[in-house]
């Protein structure tokens, strides 16, 4: 067949079934805009190729052509999604200058803390500032005073649970 007639029959094809071609696109990439991006992409990509005269089954063809362009398309936007973030991202991080009520409200749950924290045991006080102000893990904390992971643990608890409770 002459390469004007695979044309011809390509596009006549193309149109008959351009519907099912958008809904197999879409099945991937779940946004009609861009599968009819990649719908578009194919019939370009299948009439620039001239070893398509030789294609046996060409509507078979055309999905397979969408199907992995679709496939190419959802890749790449999750490979840049991944490498950039979303368009929403940042748009819920809260200011770093607060309005001068939640600054009263931090600095009264300070104090609150402050003297929850005056009131424990002075181990539990001091399991409490290592894991929370200095960073220590539970095993760091178990060394530094002589007591196992288990009971750090639970002297974190208890010291947070008492925090939680003051507030």
């Amino acid at each position: 067949m002459p390469v004007d007639k695979w044309s011809q029959g390509l596009g006549t094809l193309f149109i008959a079934n351009r519907t099912q071609l958008l809904r197999a696109a879409y099945k991937i990439l779940g946004d009609w805009e861009r599968s009819d991006d990649v719908v578009q992409d194919a019939y370009i990509k299948i009439t620039e190729m001239a070893a398509a005269q030789k294609v046996r089954q060409p509507l078979a063809y055309l999905f397979q052509i969408v199907r992995n362009l679709a496939i190419d398309h959802y890749r790449r936007d999750v490979f840049e999604s991944e490498l950039f973030g979303t368009d929403e991202e940042g748009l819920q991080v809260p200011a770093l200058t607060g309005t001068p009520e939640t600054h009263a409200i931090n600095r009264q749950h300070l104090e609150l803390i402050a003297e929850a924290l005056a009131k424990l045991p002075e181990r539990t006080k001091r399991v409490f500032e290592l894991y929370r102000i200095h960073g220590y893990t539970h095993r760091m904390i178990a060394d530094e005073l002589g007591i196992s992971t288990s009971l750090a643990n639970i002297l974190i608890h208890e010291a947070m649970n008492h925090c939680k409770n003051a507030l």
